[in-house]
C-alpha cells in the first residue's frame, strides 16, 4: 500500500513539474531548510510541493536496506529503523535534513571515518531530472554518470523521489569517552590513530588552541554498572558536557540528536542556555529549525544589523562553513584559524571515502583521512571588506589541499568556482539530464538564494 502511494505521489509530482511554463525556474517548494544562503530567490520561481513525498516506504531488516521518499527527514528516516533496531550509516547531525538533501548536498557526522557520507550508501534512485524524465540511477547502470555527479549537485541536476540505502545495527546505549588535549598536533595524531580502530563513532570538539577534545563513541547494550544515562533535551547541554565528563551514557537516539537541541552551541546566540531562559523556553522549540528560523527572520529584517549601530556595534560577517581539510594539515589550518577568526567551539569530524570510487563534483582522494571542521558565527567586519574572513578560509582550504561545502555562502567568482567543483564533469552531465536548463545551474544557485 505504502509502494502504492509513493507512486501516485511521484506521478503527479512529475506531472506536476511538466505542466510548469519552461520558461520560469523552479524551486523545491519544502517546509524546512538547513541551507545558509539566504539571497533573494527569483520572484517568478515556481514552487514544486513535495510534501507527499516525505516517508520511509519500507524498512528490510533481513537485507539492511530502507526504501525512502527524497523528502523524508532523517527524524522521520531515524524512526522507522530504530524500530528495526537498525539506523542508517551516516545520520547528519539535524533532524530536518531530509534524505534528499543529504545525497545531494553532502552531510556528515560522527561515523564518517568509516561509513564515508550519506550518498555513499545510496544503492538506487529514482531522480525527477530537468528534462521532465523519472531514471533510475545505479552506481554500474544506463545512468552511473547522474549517480555520481548527483552528490554536491544541489537539486541543479534534478530531485531524488525514491532512494534505497543501507543501513547498520545499533544498539540500545552508546557510551562516550571524552579525551583532552593541550594543543592541535597531539589532538590530530590521535584522530588520526582513532579513526583506524574499533570505535563506532568519532568526533571532537575544540574550545580553544589549548582545549580540544575528542569524543569516541561505542555501542552498548547496557549502561556500565551504576552509570549515569544523560538527556541533553532538558536544562543541561550536551557540548558543556564534554568538559565535565569524562565518560557519559546516551541512548541511541538521543546520542544521535545530541547536537539538535542547542544545534551544536548555536542556541546561546538566542540566550537559549541561560537556566532562566531555557526553563522558560518551551522544549518541543529547543530544536535546530526552530533557531533556523528566526536567523532568516533576522536576516530578512535585518533587526541584528539595526541594533547593533543603534549601540555602536560594529557590523558582524557571518562566518558559517564547514570545510575539509587532508588531516595532516588542520593544524596550520587551526593555527590560522584562532589567530585570524577567533570563533570557538569549533566542531572536528574525521571522513573519508568508503571505498575506491570518487565522486566528479566534490573531489576527495580514496583512502585519503579527512577532518571536517564546522564554525558557525559571526566576527566583526573590516570596513569596506564584508567578506574577508570567508575570503580568507576559501583562499586557506584551497592551498591545504581541501574543499568547503556549498550549503553557505560562496565567495569565488565563477572560474575559480569552476576550478574548484569540476566544471568540465558538472556541465557535460548538465547538457545531458537538463538540456533546456529548466533548473539552475549549480554556480547560480549557490550565489543566490539556494
Amino acid at each position: 500500500m505504502v509502494g502504492r502511494m509513493h507512486e501516485i505521489a511521484a506521478a503527479e509530482l512529475v506531472r506536476r513539474f511538466r505542466a510548469m511554463p519552461h520558461d520560469q525556474p523552479v524551486r523545491l517548494g519544502k517546509r524546512t531548510s538547513n541551507l545558509f544562503r539566504f539571497g533573494t530567490a527569483a520572484s517568478n520561481a515556481q514552487l514544486l510541493d513535495t510534501s507527499a513525498l516525505s516517508s520511509v516506504i519500507t524498512v528490510d531488516p533481513s537485507a539492511r536496506t530502507a526504501t525512502v521518499q527524497g523528502m523524508a527527514t532523517y527524524a522521520v528516516l531515524v524512526d522507522a529503523t530504530l524500530a528495526h533496531g537498525l539506523m542508517p550509516l551516516v545520520v547528519p547531525q539535524l533532524k530536518t535534513i531530509t534524505l534528499g538533501g543529504a545525497v545531494a548536498g553532502l552531510g556528515i557526522e560522527s561515523t564518517s571515518f568509516r561509513h564515508g557520507l550519506p550518498h555513499e550508501s545510496v544503492l538506487e534512485m529514482d531522480v525527477l531530472t530537468g528534462s521532465g524524465e523519472v531514471v533510475t540511477a545505479t552506481p554500474d547502470g544506463e545512468h552511473a554518470d547522474l549517480f555520481a555527479a548527483f552528490p554536491n549537485s544541489y537539486g541543479t541536476l534534478g530531485y531524488a523521489l525514491r532512494l534505497v540505502i543501507e543501513l547498520q545495527p545499533v544498539a540500545p546505549y552508546v557510551k562516550l569517552t571524552h579525551r583532552r588535549y593541550g594543543d592541535a598536533a597531539s589532538a590530530t595524531a590521535a584522530m588520526t590513530a582513532l579513526a583506524d580502530g574499533p570505535i563506532d563513532f568519532l568526533d571532537g570538539t575544540v574550545f580553544g588552541a589549548v582545549e580540544q577534545y575528542l569524543t569516541l563513541g561505542e555501542f552498548a547494550d547496557e549502561p556500565a554498572a551504576g552509570a549515569r544515562v544523560s538527556d541533553y533535551t532538558g536544562q543541561e547541554i550536551f557540548y558543556r558536557s564534554l568538559q565535565a565528563r569524562p565518560v557519559d551514557h546516551l541512548r541511541v537516539r538521543d546520542y544521535i540528536w545530541r547536537w539538535d537541541t542547542d544545534w551544536f552551541w548555536c542556541s546561546r546566540a538566542f540566550g537559549v542556555q541561560h537556566p532562566l531562559v531555557r526553563r522558560l523556553w518551551p522544549s518541543r522549540f529547543r530544536r535546530s529549525d526552530v533557531y533556523r528560523r528566526l536567523v532568516a527572520l533576522d536576516r530578512r529584517t535585518r533587526f541584528s544589523d539595526r541594533l547593533h549601530r543603534l549601540i555602536g556595534v560594529p557590523a558582524q560577517e557571518p562566518v558559517i562553513q564547514d570545510v575539509e581539510i587532508p588531516i595532516a594539515r588542520l593544524p596550520e589550518f587551526l593555527d590560522v584559524f584562532h589567530r585570524e577568526i577567533g570563533i570557538s567551539p569549533v566542531w572536528l569530524c574525521p571522513l573519508r571515502l568508503r571505498g575506491e570510487r570518487s565522486w566528479p563534483l566534490y573531489p576527495m582522494q580514496p583512502g585519503q583521512l579527512y577532518v571536517n571542521v564546522g564554525f558557525w558565527s559571526t566576527v566583526p567586519e573590516i570596513p569596506g571588506r564584508p567578506d574577508a574572513h570567508n575570503r580568507l578560509i576559501e583562499e586557506l582550504v584551497a592551498e591545504l589541499g581541501g574543499h568547503k561545502s556549498l550549503y553557505s555562502t560562496v565567495h569565488y567568482d565563477e572560474d575559480e568556482f569552476w576550478e574548484h567543483y569540476n566544471g568540465d564533469a558538472y556541465h557535460a552531465i548538465k547538457s545531458r539530464y537538463d538540456p533546456a536548463r529548466r533548473l539552475p545551474g549549480l554556480y547560480e544557485k549557490v550565489v543566490g538564494a539556494g
